[in-house]
Order: structure tokens, then C-alpha cells, then sequence
């Protein structure tokens, strides 16, 4: 049965800004304080996915999440109205104000792990929401996220969602950014590869000592588990301690696979000859499995991180080529570049690159990878998914007319304290769930 994999991009929200709340995100953390233009970026991540949908791929449309999360506020002890407890909170602690109005859910490769049916024992495509349980700004995400999911796949005979990890660290789960399935084909069974940053429970397994590991053991486990996954369409791999130490805080920052391709720098894993082995013989497709492993010779991780080459997008176009979607800095880096030239050249299905502006997205520290979560289906699966989710030349022109009519060009840290912030917030989103018939998803919506 003839399959595709869907990319859902993450429409920026109306309050994305920088505020660097994610530690061990150098970006993040680089550029925290600075301005931010919610417009822009939500006009660039549009962009991209006109672009991939003019070449003929299905792409999706992820919402973002109701911010700022007044709900949170309240727990924490602020009362009154929604303004008032802004403003309650922005004096009391305007760091924690900043972290209830992320627009984190942007990059949706974080919302959660995707099994394609192919994979599972009871034919169904799986989704478990991330509990992101490592950043607070992050941990209030999970509940909005399976109301989206659920809203967007919204067929019982064909989608099984789970409830989330439990919210603690033994069980930290960051989604598909450590997550990437490796095949002939999307519609065939696949081989699911888990990256972990650490064990909770083997304290023998070796850990990162500066950054945290965000993605444990004991998480991937339990997705395969919920997830009904076949021995055989399963590998734990551990990421390698000493990247995530140097900003490499999640897999998909040091490796992206498609199909029958894994891009990988030679620092990924650990025991990266041993691990590369494994991949080698767990992979069960009759094509030839292309490593392209990226030397440290002529990319270093540092190069890897600021470019953020490893989360370009690998996507496998109609004419069986396969393309790399890549952010403007990785044309822009020197060493990065050449190498990306170099690869195109070589004997491997990747052919061409295709640069992407996606700047206020990178200078918060997610690139092009970051901002989608992918999702193979048949085409019984595809047509049952909420039609109004997936772009369309209108759709793509409506959502850039709603863009510009409720999002601020210029945003920093002391506009969280003006009250009209969270209603063009509320309102632009009230208004996004029509367009995107996704019924009441929102806090706002469900409490009003």
C-alpha cells in the first residue's frame, strides 16, 4: 500500500521571544534578552512549508499552544483576573512570567514520538505525547499537545494516542528529536531508532557532566512498550556524553536519518564504530543503508551546533531523489558548506540542498528539523486525518493573512507585562482553531 510521510511544522506563536530559559541550548542562551519579531517568524516557518509543498510533498500544520499559561500562574499562588495575575506575577518574578509565555512548542520534532503502523503489533499509528519534563518553560506543554494530537488525528480504527511519561526525570522524554526511523520505504516496516542521553537507573551507563541528558533509557523503553513496537523495528543507541556537553542537546542536532540515510557526525554516538554496527545489522531493508558519517576533520562539532547542519531537514522527493533543507547558516559557515557540496557530489541519494531564512527560529536554538514532526501513513490513515490541517495554497494564504493580522513585529521582555499581549494571543488563537477545525483545544476554550 502506498505510503508518505507527512511533515506537521509548528507555526510559531503570537509571543515567540527570547528569553534563554533552555539550558544547555547555546543558542537559546546566546540570544536571550534580544529582540524578537513573532511576524517574521511566523511568516519564515510558513514559508518553508509552502516551499516543501510545492515540491509536491504532504506537508501538515501543527497550532501552537495558548500562552501566556495563566493556569500555571495560578497553581504557583498569583489570583484575580488574567491581567491581574500577569501583572501580580510579572512584579513578583519576571523570569518566571517569561517562561509561561514561551512559544517553545514551535518545534514540534519536540511534542512527541510517531510509530507508523508498519512498526506496530496492532496495526495502528502510535503517539505519545514528550513530557519535556527537563525545562519548566517546556514541562506545561504535554497536556495541549495530546488535545492536538487528537484533534488532528481523530480516528480511533486508525490512531491510538497514550497519556504522557510520568512528569519526572527518570522518565525524561523530548520526542522525535531523539527519535528517527531508518527503511526502504515509509509504507514497510522500519527500524526505530531511540537515542538516549543516559540511564536513570544504570548508574554504570556513562552521562553527560556539564549539560543535562534530557532523553533517559528508561523513557525510550516505555514508548516501544506503549507503542506496541516489534522487536525488530527497535534500537536504543546512547548519544555521545561529550557533545551534549558542548551544546548538543538533543540527537537531532548531530544526526538526521530518512529512508535508507543516516547523516551522522563521527562524534554522535558513543562507541560510535560499535553503535554504526548495530544500525548496520538491525536494518531490514533490501536498499543499500547509506551512513554518510560527517569527520570532525572538516566539520567540528562547534561548526555542527552553530549551523545546526545535522537539523536540516532529509526529505525523499516524487523523482526518488532526496533533498537536504538546510538554514541559511549553514551556506553561510565556510567548513559546513564545502562539506555539504562535497556530499551532494558523493555516491549517496542526497543530491541537491535547499537553504532556508528560518534566522528567528535558529537564534533560539531550533533549526529546520526542529520545527516538524513527521508522521509516515498509508492512504486509508491519510484520509482520515483532519482535512483542514493539512496546506494547501489557500490554507498556506489564509494562515499568512491571519499572521498578519494579529502578530507583533517587535517583542522583548517588557511586553509580557501589557495585558493586550495575552488577549491578541487568545484571540488570534480562538481564531486559529477555526481555520484549522480543531474544535476546543485550548485551556481558554475548554475553562470559557
Amino acid at each position: 500500500m502506498k505510503s508518505v510521510e507527512v511533515n506537521f511544522d509548528g507555526l510559531v506563536g503570537p509571543t515567540h521571544n527570547y528569553a534563554g530559559l533552555s539550558y544547555g541550548n547555546v543558542a537559546s542562551l546566546n540570544n536571550a534578552a534580544s529582540y524578537s519579531n513573532p511576524k517574521e517568524a511566523v511568516l519564515q516557518g510558513l514559508a518553508k512549508m509552502k516551499a516543501m509543498h510545492d515540491l509536491g510533498l504532504t506537508q501538515g500544520v501543527f497550532a501552537p499552544h495558548a500562552r501566556p499559561d495563566i493556569n500555571v500562574l495560578r497553581r504557583l499562588g498569583f489570583t484575580g483576573t488574567a491581567e491581574q495575575v500577569i501583572s501580580k506575577a510579572f512584579k513578583a518574578d519576571p523570569v518566571l512570567v517569561r517562561a509561561c509565555y514561551s512559544a517553545s512548542s514551535m518545534w514540534t520534532a519536540n511534542a512527541g514520538t510517531v510509530s507508523p503502523s508498519a512498526d506496530t503489533l496492532d496495526g495502528k499509528v502510535h503517539f505519545t505525547a514528550a513530557n519535556l519534563n527537563n525545562k519548566f518553560h517546556r514541562s506545561l506543554e504535554p497536556q495541549t499537545t495530546t488535545r492536538l494530537l487528537k484533534a488532528m488525528f481523530n480516528n480511533d480504527d486508525y490512531f491510538s494516542h497514550h497519556t504522557h511519561l510520568p512528569d519526572q526525570g527518570f522518565f525524561g522524554d523530548e520526542g522525535a528529536a531523539n527519535h528517527t526511523r531508518l527503511g526502504d520505504e515509509h509504507g514497510e516496516q522500519g527500524l526505530e531508532l531511540f537515542v538516549y542521553g543516559a540511564s536513570a537507573f544504570n548508574s554504570a551507563l556513562p552521562k553527560p557532566s556539564k549539560f543535562p541528558a534530557r532523553q533517559t533509557l528508561e523513557a525510550s523503553q516505555a514508548i516501544c512498550r506503549l507503542h506496541q513496537l516489534k522487536p525488530s523495528s527497535q534500537l536504543m543507541i546512547q548519544q555521545n556524553p561529550d557533545v551534549i556537553d558542548q551544546g548538543v542537546f538533543h540527537n537531532d542536532v548531530i544526526a538526521v536519518g530518512n529512508a535508507n540515510v543516516l547523516l551522522c557526525h563521527q562524534q554522535a554516538f558513543l562507541n560510535q564504530s560499535h553503535a554504526l554496527q548495530q544500525i548496520k545489522n538491525a536494518y531490514m531493508g533490501n536498499k543499500t543503508l547509506h551512513i554518510i558519517e560527517v569527520p570532525t576533520a572538516k566539520v567540528s562539532v562547534q561548526d555542527a551546533v552553530t549551523s545546526y547542519l545535522f537539523n536540516s531537514q532529509l526529505v525523499s522527493l516524487k523523482n526518488g531523489k532526496m533533498l537536504l533543507v538546510a538554514p541559511h547558516e549553514c551556506k553561510n559557515n565556510q567548513a559546513v558548506n564545502s562539506y555539504i557540496e562535497e556530499m551532494i557530489m558523493a555516491d549517496n541519494p542526497v543530491d541537491q540542498v535547499q537553504f532556508f531564512d528560518l534566522k528567528q527560529s535558529m537564534q533560539n536554538g531550533g533549526g529546520p528539523a526542529c520545527l516538524r514532526l513527521r508522521v509516515a501513513l498509508n492512504q486509508p490513515e491519510l484520509a482520515a486525518v483532519n482535512p483542514a490541517v493539512i496546506l494547501n495554497d489557500s490554507k498556506y494564504q489564509q494562515l499568512c493573512d491571519w499572521a498578519n493580522k494579529y502578530y507583533r513585529d517587535k517583542l522583548s521582555n517588557d511586553d509580557f507585562a501589557d495585558p493586550n499581549l495575552l488577549i491578541e494571543s487568545y484571540n488570534a488563537l480562538d481564531e486559529l482553531t477555526q481555520h484549522l477545525e480543531l474544535g476546543a483545544v485550548y485551556p481558554f476554550q475548554l475553562e470559557g
